[in-house]
């Protein structure tokens, strides 16, 4: 390409020309400095005498530099797994919480994460950091702790907004845990245990009344046969005797000899 038509000016072209005179005159000692190889998984950003050389990355394979008046940078476009440490942050419902999560990103354009941002990596950590703190200021602690699903994508999208214009992808964020202070831990133990012990006692509460109503037509139905009474306490008592081997006494009302004695003159 023509210097002139990348904008570096006539001095800029005489450099330029001088560097290319000099690897030749120096060829092939020359051509070891002047090839470079980029590999399949990063992209090299030349800058000639300043400028972008034709506003793209170059690479995979092997490139070609001048002495003197090129520099270039190679950028990693695999993807990078980032730790957000842990952050101390407010709930909405003015609980105090630790918060640490894993973000996976990339880069997808290596000319835009070289010159419009100083160091992409710490500014993406640096932002994902800010914005676990913005977003998880606004939730609820039962909302964070219900929600992490949502609370990730509503992150990542947030991240991925703010890092287009640095050339870089948030693929993925994951919120690592969450950590509240003790006393709220054993308050939210005692919460769930009370709650539990609630329910316990309204399931024995409802087995007695049911029971109470079982008993309740089953005396109906023994008042109608004194006959069938007795015969329900000599099952009982037979029952009783099968599983342990001891003396029972085992009262019964008069009445219900007197009742016996009168069907059976009766008879």
């Amino acid at each position: 390409l023509n210097p002139l038509q990348e904008g570096i000016g006539v001095c800029g072209w005489i450099l330029v020309s001088l560097s290319f005179l000099m690897v030749l005159i120096t060829f092939p000692i020359s051509i070891w400095a002047c090839i470079k190889v980029v590999r399949e998984y990063e992209r090299a950003v030349v800058f000639r005498l300043g400028r972008i050389l034709s506003k793209k990355a170059k690479g995979p394979g092997m490139i070609l530099v001048l002495p003197c008046t090129d520099i270039f940078i190679k950028v990693d476009l695999r993807t990078v797994t980032c730790k957000i440490p842990p952050q101390e942050l407010l709930t909405r419902d003015a609980v105090t919480a630790q918060v640490d999560g894993v973000v996976h990103y990339k880069i997808h354009s290596a000319v835009s994460a070289v010159a419009n941002v100083t160091d992409v990596h710490s500014a993406t950590l640096l932002l994902a950091q800010t914005t676990l703190r913005n977003v998880l200021g606004t939730q609820s602690l039962a909302q964070l702790l219900a929600g992490r699903e949502e609370i990730a994508h509503n992150i990542q999208a947030a991240l991925s907004s703010a890092t287009e214009q640095w050339g870089v992808k948030v693929t993925r964020v994951e919120i690592k845990d969450i950590r509240i202070p003790m006393a709220m831990q054993r308050a939210m133990a005692a919460e769930a245990e009370a709650a539990r012990e609630i329910g316990a006692k309204v399931v024995a509460a409802e087995g007695e009344m049911n029971a109470s109503k079982a008993l309740q037509q089953a005396s109906m139905v023994l008042a109608e046969s004194p006959a069938g009474l007795q015969l329900r306490y000599l099952q009982i008592l037979t029952t009783v005797a099968a599983q342990n081997n001891s003396t029972i006494v085992f009262p019964l009302p008069i009445n219900m000899f007197g009742s016996l004695g009168q069907k059976s003159t009766g008879g």
